[in-house]
C-alpha cells in the first residue's frame, strides 16, 4: 500500500511540475443553498431535494490523504457550505491539516456563526464571498433581493474577527466601468486586488439552460481533483446539474471511490492535457 501511495504521490508531483494539473483539492460539501442564483452550476436552491452532501468524516479523511499525497491546499464549495450545521467546526479541523479556501455567498454570517468561527482567527483560511456588481440592483438581479447589502455588511464583520476575505466576481456581461466601480468598493472594504477574482459566467448547469455565459473549452480550466457525493470530477466547474441531473461528461470516477483510485483516474484523464506555464486558461 505504501509503494502504491508513493507512486501516486510521485505521479501527482510530476503532473503538477509539468503544469498539467493544480495542487488544490476541491470538495463539494453540499448542493443545498439559501439562494437560487440565475447562473448556478449546480441548480442549488433552498428546497433542493437531493442535497448531495459530503459528511464531515469523509471530508476530513480526504483532506488528510490529500496532504500525504502532495496536495498543498483545499477548496470547499457548494451550494452554500454554511448550510451544513457542523461546518464551522469541520472547517477548523481542515485548517489544521491544509490551508483552506471556503467559498460562501456571505449571507449567513450572524453573530452566532461568527462566534463559532472565532477559533479560525490567524488560521490559514480564506473566505471567498461572491459579489458580482457595484450596483445593488444589478448584483441582486443575478443573486437575489438584498444580496448586495448583506454581503457588503458581512465583510467588515469578518475582518473584525481576524478572518481573511476574498471577493469573487462572476460576470454575465462585460462592463469595464462597473468592474472598476466594484474594484473601488472592495479596496475601500480592505480587500486588495490580489484577493479579487474575476471570471465570466460558465455556460454549464443552470446557465446553459438560461442561455447565458461562455462555453467551456477542454483546456479552459486547470484540472484540479474535485470530489462530490457522486464521485470525482476534472475540476470545480465540472460537476454541474441540469434539470436535477448531474452532468457526467467531466466525471473521472463514480462514487463510491477511494481517494487513491480517484487520483489515479484523474491523473490518467489529464495525461493528454496541455503542459507548461504557457498554457492559456480562460476560466480561473
Amino acid at each position: 500500500m505504501r509503494s502504491a501511495a508513493t507512486a501516486s504521490s510521485n505521479a501527482f508531483a510530476a503532473a503538477i511540475a509539468e503544469g498539467r494539473v493544480g495542487d488544490r483539492l476541491w470538495l463539494y460539501a453540499t448542493y443545498h443553498c439559501n439562494l437560487a442564483c440565475s447562473y448556478c452550476l449546480t441548480e442549488s436552491y433552498p428546497r433542493i431535494a437531493d442535497r448531495r452532501e459530503l459528511n464531515d468524516v469523509d471530508m476530513l479523511e480526504a483532506v488528510s490523504v490529500a496532504r500525504e499525497l502532495g496536495f498543498s491546499s483545499v477548496g470547499v464549495t457548494g451550494g452554500e457550505i454554511f448550510m451544513l450545521r457542523s461546518f464551522p467546526e469541520t472547517l477548523g479541523e481542515m485548517a489544521k491539516i491544509l490551508p483552506v479556501l471556503a467559498l460562501t455567498n456571505g449571507t449567513l454570517f450572524t453573530d452566532r456563526l461568527l462566534d463559532r468561527l472565532a477559533p479560525l482567527e490567524g488560521a490559514d483560511v480564506a473566505f471567498q464571498l461572491s459579489l458580482d456588481s457595484a450596483q445593488p440592483r444589478a448584483n441582486d438581479a443575478l443573486r437575489g433581493r438584498g444580496n448586495f447589502a448583506t454581503v457588503v455588511e458581512a465583510i467588515p464583520r469578518l475582518h473584525a474577527r481576524g478572518l481573511r476575505v476574498r471577493i469573487a466576481t462572476t460576470l454575465a456581461d462585460e462592463d469595464a466601468g462597473d468592474l472598476e466601480e466594484l474594484c473601488v468598493l472592495h479596496r475601500g472594504l480592505g480587500i486588495s486586488d490580489d484577493d479579487h477574482l474575476v471570471r465570466r459566467v460558465v455556460r454549464r448547469g443552470k446557465a446553459e439552460l438560461e442561455g447565458i455565459g461562455v462555453p467551456l473549452g477542454p483546456d479552459d480550466v486547470l484540472p484540479e481533483l474535485t470530489l462530490t457525493a457522486e464521485g470525482a470530477f476534472l475540476h470545480p466547474f465540472a460537476p454541474t446539474v441540469r434539470n436535477g441531473v448531474t452532468d457526467l461528461d467531466l466525471c473521472v470516477a463514480s462514487a463510491p471511490v477511494a481517494f487513491d483510485a480517484a487520483l489515479a483516474a484523474f491523473l490518467q484523464e489529464t495525461e493528454s492535457r496541455p503542459a507548461g506555464d504557457d498554457v492559456v486558461r480562460n476560466v480561473r
